[in-house]
């Protein structure tokens, strides 16, 4: 009974180990002298790929000032810095497993997602609004009755959006895209009246559509909620490290000369404007920058 106890004991004490070691996101890239981090292929202008394997993007340039301040803090001059596409569904079992270190894309900042893994301190403010076809005359989610309406799995916007059909009895049939360019594919080639997501990521969608002209972001904006890059939990030494390069960015006014340069001016592949100017509730975030979740 002692040594069954004792043997119980030793293997809780060694699993804690290996979890606390997981968690210390700084020595595990001091040890492999590698940094994973995470990109979307499609969330155009955080995180998306301009050519094979070639991510760019806000949330790309954030990912790697991230990355330059881990080489510095650990003393590495020589760091391989690995960057690995991700979707919605994958994300979070891809981080707390360990296979990536970081993820800034498009997530959402919110209570639930809060238990799995931890948020840095929130990078862009959205809503849930609509990408149809001006053709199709549609302004807001009234005239979506009845109608198809893509939405990329394993969003936020899935539940948003169902929540509201439920209540307002739209009738939508929500058509689960695998990730946004699918979704968008889906309205441009008629299988879908509209792709219900985050505004910014509608108007850089249609910033870098085949035909930009033919496509409207149009409704009223569902839910606000933060953008925020996503870290393991429980690795307070790395949060502070990622928290600082963001504040750091900000205060300098980095962090504004990135915003004009990703939202306010010519991107790839098509050197289109997404146009959509800071809002309120971001640029209160920089004067007193907040991790606060989204409910």
């Amino acid at each position: 009974m002692h040594f069954k106890t004792s043997v119980l004991a030793a293997a809780a004490l060694a699993c804690a180990c290996i979890s606390a070691q997981a968690a210390d996101t700084l020595a595990k890239i001091a040890e492999t002298g590698k940094i994973t981090l995470a990109y979307r292929e499609s969330s155009v202008p955080f995180s998306y790929i301009n050519g094979p394997g070639k991510p760019i993007g806000f949330s790309v340039d954030v990912a790697n000032a991230v990355a330059a301040e881990v080489k510095r803090k650990i003393n590495k001059p020589v760091l391989e810095i690995s960057w690995m596409p991700v979707t919605s569904q994958n994300r979070i079992p891809l981080l707390t497993n360990g296979t990536i270190d970081l993820e800034c894309g498009s997530t959402t900042n919110n209570s639930a997602r809060g238990k799995d893994v931890a948020f840095a301190i929130n990078h862009f403010y959205t809503g849930t609004r609509l990408l149809v076809k001006k053709s199709a005359g549609i302004k807001d989610y009234a005239d979506l009755k009845g109608k198809k309406v893509a939405i990329t799995t394993g969003t936020t916007n899935m539940l948003v959006v169902r929540k509201y059909n439920e209540e307002k009895k739209l009738d939508m049939d929500i058509v689960p895209a695998k990730d946004h360019g699918d979704a968008l594919l889906l309205v441009e080639g008629d299988r879908a009246s509209a792709f219900a997501m985050d505004d910014i990521l509608l108007f850089g969608l249609k910033a870098n559509a085949k035909n930009p002209a033919d496509l409207v972001v149009t409704g009223e904006a569902l839910q606000v909620e933060p953008y925020a890059c996503m870290l393991r939990k429980d690795d307070p030494q790395f949060k502070a490290l990622v928290d600082g390069v963001i504040v750091g960015l900000m205060k300098s006014g980095e962090f504004e000369r990135m915003y004009t340069k990703w939202f306010m001016a010519p991107i790839p592949p098509r050197n289109q404007t997404v146009g959509l100017p800071m809002n309120a509730e971001l640029r209160a975030n920089i004067k007193a920058p907040s991790d606060k979740p989204a409910l």
